[in-house]
């Protein structure tokens, strides 16, 4: 995916089913049937970085960000609870990041959605 980041976020998020998009803390962020928050974008936000804030899996937040911190980062106020940053402002492996998304979608959403999820049961 090429061109704006928030776009090619975007299209990642929407895809996966029952998702929904609005505005919340002023960026977009998407929810799980419009409850479940899974994935915040953020544009310079708190910082000069051009990012998202996701759910992890417990212990992806520490390997990742030890092991790439300039593409990997403990966000503010929810990463004490394992959230990962993932920064869209370097080189971008967008297969990578739909992957990074549909592991925080399976984090929040119940198991009927997650099993519309192709490759998830």
């Amino acid at each position: 995916m090429a061109g704006d980041p928030l776009d090619s976020l975007r299209r990642l998020c929407l895809a996966l089913p029952e998702t929904s998009e609005r505005l919340s803390h002023g960026e977009p962020t998407w929810f799980v049937r419009g409850k479940k928050t899974f994935v915040m974008y953020a544009d310079r936000h708190h910082d000069d970085k051009v990012a998202f804030w996701c759910p992890a899996p417990p212990g992806a937040q520490e390997e990742l960000v030890g092991a790439e911190p300039e593409r990997f980062f403990r966000p503010p106020y929810v990463g004490h609870r394992g959230w990962l940053g993932v920064r869209l402002d370097t080189d971008v492996d967008w297969a990578e990041i739909g992957q990074i998304v549909t592991d925080a979608y399976c984090l929040v959403a119940p198991k009927s959605l997650i099993a519309q999820v192709p490759g998830r049961t």
